[in-house]
């Protein structure tokens, strides 16, 4: 248990979770969690029953506790709710063994491998190529004054990107932007569009991974790609098998693309809505400055993040967490679109405050599966709103707030679409930026 207050009698009854209304604007529900009910048993639209964890304190502990396993064994699940956790089709595809789904000494293995191959020099060696198709997909749309930012900028950025960082060749990345938004369009529908693309993808890896290992040098070159760099990695002799490698290239692309298209796009409507707070940040910008972005960042990763609840734990063991007794084979959810508004823990937790300084939000996790990916995550975020608001300066919304639609989803959170309209860069006077390709 936290030492946070405990929960008065509720004067207003549960609100309804996980309907359209609740997906535009969730936060109002989360806040009558955090006072009634912290920890909230509740059906799923799959059907599972699950706790979930809305104070930032609890919060802080569930993601951190050992006891709350990753691996899906440990649910003790009734038969209507068999394989409706996790990934679809990931077990069939022998997908599982990747960071997501393991706990030590197994997580503490595959971590340390991967790691070698993840390094944040590699991400910032990155940060060209980042710039490079930036300013690609920006040039591509600039001259007609409109774009949906979703289709056109904030999805194929992170696809494109860690395509390359995986050494994916450029002829078969149009593959994976399809199987990609294959997943996002069925997530919160019909499992089975994502499965075939994860069985799809699955394919691909698996014959990619081994062509590599096939023509591997016996020493890494300059800028060598992510896979060879985890067919390389070995931790006293043990290498990941084809196996591990293809679920770890798998969840970094799966965990890695649909977070930054939400951090771009969420992070760009809540910068539309709250003009003072761009403005100031384009004033930063123009001055050659970067320590508002960086903190702008982190802030609209706390304000409004692209994972609305951290990935299924399950109990292994009877435990209290924020006063409930959760049995042993419960799944357990932690909210952390609402912790991150916890007002014991953030002043004026419903304001974007772009300045913010004290911001340990959990919006990439906490304890031992803090999201590896951040760096990355961080790279392309700064760069895409900075290059946007820079180039674009103009930028508006095409449409009312009210008519913008959020992906149903379990997970996630994210905009369907994003229409934008802007003076196309050298009207009026304006520069116009050429573009990379």
């Amino acid at each position: 248990m936290t030492d946070q207050h405990q929960p008065s009698p509720p004067s207003t009854p549960a609100p309804d979770l996980f309907t359209w209304e609740f997906a535009a604007n969730p936060y109002p529900a989360y806040a009558w969690l955090r006072e009634h009910a912290p920890v909230y048993r509740t059906r799923l639209p799959s059907g599972v029953e699950a706790w979930l964890v809305t104070r930032y304190g609890d919060a802080r502990q569930a993601l951190a506790d050992q006891r709350l396993s990753k691996n899906p064994a440990h649910h003790d699940e009734p038969a209507h709710a068999k394989g409706k956790t996790g990934i679809p089709g990931e077990r069939k595809a022998e997908l599982m063994t990747h960071l997501l789904n393991i706990d030590p000494p197994d997580h503490t293995r595959l971590r340390r491998l991967v790691s070698k191959a993840f390094t944040p020099r590699r991400v910032a060696e990155f940060a060209p190529r980042v710039r490079e198709l930036t300013d690609d997909l920006i040039g591509r749309f600039a001259g007609r004054g409109s774009a949906d930012l979703i289709h056109e900028f904030a999805f194929p950025l992170p696809i494109y990107a860690i395509c390359d960082l995986l050494g994916v060749p450029r002829e078969d990345q149009d593959d994976f932007r399809d199987w990609a938004g294959m997943m996002i369009r069925h997530q919160g529908g019909p499992r089975g569009g994502v499965a075939r693309s994860v069985k799809m993808m699955r394919g691909y890896l698996s014959e990619l991974i081994h062509r590599k290992r096939e023509a591997l040098p016996a020493e890494p070159g300059p800028g060598e790609d992510l896979i060879s760099g985890l067919i390389r990695a070995s931790d006293h002799g043990e290498h990941l098998t084809e196996n591990e490698a293809a679920a770890m290239a798998f969840i970094l692309l799966f965990a890695g693309f649909e977070t930054t298209v939400n951090l771009i796009g969420n992070g760009m409507y809540a910068l539309l809505t709250h003009p003072e707070q761009r403005a100031r940040l384009q004033r930063s910008l123009a001055a050659g400055e970067r320590g508002l972005l960086a903190t702008g960042v982190e802030e609209l990763l706390r304000f409004d993040g692209p994972v609305e609840l951290a990935t299924w734990r399950f109990a292994t063991q009877p435990l209290t967490l924020g006063g409930q007794h959760i049995a042993a084979g419960d799944p357990v959810l932690v909210v952390l679109a609402a912790a991150d508004r916890d007002p014991e823990r953030f002043a004026d937790p419903d304001t974007l405050d772009l300045s913010r300084r004290d911001n340990q939000h959990l919006g990439y996790g906490h304890g031992i599966h803090y999201c590896l990916g951040a760096p990355l995550a961080r790279l392309e975020g700064q760069t895409a709103l900075a290059t946007l608001l820079t180039r674009l300066p103009d930028l508006r919304l095409a449409v009312e707030p009210g008519e913008l639609r959020w992906r149903g989803g379990l997970i996630m959170r994210g905009l369907r679409t994003l229409p934008v309209e802007f003076t196309p860069p050298g009207e009026n006077g304006t520069h116009r930026s050429p573009t990379q390709r």
